[in-house]
């Protein structure tokens, strides 16, 4: 019968297989699993002494994957729901923040393309732009007009 049970790092390392998982991603996946009080964070403590799990490692995926399509305010917010502290992603947030009105511009020239004739159209510009996290002075700048770079 024990040999079709799954040990928690077991099933920690198929989750960590797939993608980079925080350790707060980890432990609310897996505390359904734990059987035994403690055996959860042992497992995980284990884990995170051994480089599984790192923090680092997944708010870089994160940005990777996610930046060329938002704005610093959205890839805070998805960070902040996997359980990163903001020491942890306070570095990578400023990089980010230095290329804010560059993937603006680019986000606007995949939907738009050009500068909307008149004030509603800039409105919905700007809010396209704003639902995806991109702040309030990237936003103007490219919304505005030009490649004032």
């Amino acid at each position: 019968m024990g040999f079709d049970k799954i040990s928690l790092k077991g099933r920690a390392l198929r989750l960590l297989a797939g993608r980079e998982h925080s350790r707060a991603e980890l432990e609310k996946k897996l505390a359904p699993h734990e059987e035994e009080s403690g055996e959860l964070q042992r497992s995980l403590d284990e884990l995170q002494a051994k480089g599984f799990i790192s923090d680092q490692r997944v708010v870089e995926s994160v940005i990777h994957r996610r930046a060329a399509r938002l704005g610093v305010g959205r890839v805070k917010q998805e960070l902040q729901a996997k359980g990163i502290s903001a020491d942890a992603m306070a570095e990578a947030l400023d990089r980010l923040r230095g290329t804010e009105v560059q993937r603006a511009r680019e986000v606007w020239r995949k939907k738009f393309g050009e500068a909307a004739a008149d004030a509603a159209g800039r409105a919905k510009q700007m809010r396209f732009l704003a639902a995806r996290g991109f702040g309030a002075e990237a936003i103007r700048r490219v919304v505005s007009g030009g490649e004032d770079d």
